[in-house]
């Protein structure tokens, strides 16, 4: 695009490197993730992961993200259960709430224990070969 007086304006290329960028911000998505895993008598009795996307914008800065091979899939759900191992050992690293219980009743001990990680927002960034996830804190 030339100006009157003849000389290339650079605002077409200034604008297309904006909006190039800003398209990168968008990219990433925010996901709420909640889990919940309960052993009991030393068994596991359930394990509940959660995951759905955010509907408001979430505030915060990202933590340390971990990073899980993808091959081109944009299903959260589908990869983290793909690499379910790291993922709950990435979990496990964030800090869960433990809740133990223990009682005796006719000389038979019984306990539980409870693993939960409350309701926390994360961003995710899907590219070809990868998936950034980062809990925003």
């Amino acid at each position: 695009m030339r100006s009157r007086d003849g000389n290339r304006t650079s605002t077409l290329s200034i604008f297309k490197l904006i909006l190039f960028f800003y398209s990168l911000t968008l990219s990433a998505s925010e996901y709420l993730i909640s889990y919940r895993y309960v052993v009991k008598d030393a068994i596991l009795f359930n394990e509940k992961l959660d995951i759905s996307k955010s509907m408001h914008k979430c505030l915060g800065n990202p933590l340390t993200p971990l990073i899980l091979e993808n091959d081109g899939n944009h299903n959260l759900i589908e990869i983290i259960s793909q690499n379910e191992e790291e993922f709950s050992s990435y979990l496990h690293q964030l800090g869960l709430n433990v809740k133990h219980s223990e009682f005796n009743l006719n000389n038979q001990n019984s306990s539980t224990t409870v693993l939960t990680l409350k309701t926390t927002c994360f961003k995710v960034d899907f590219n070809d070969n990868f998936v950034r996830i980062a809990p925003l804190k």
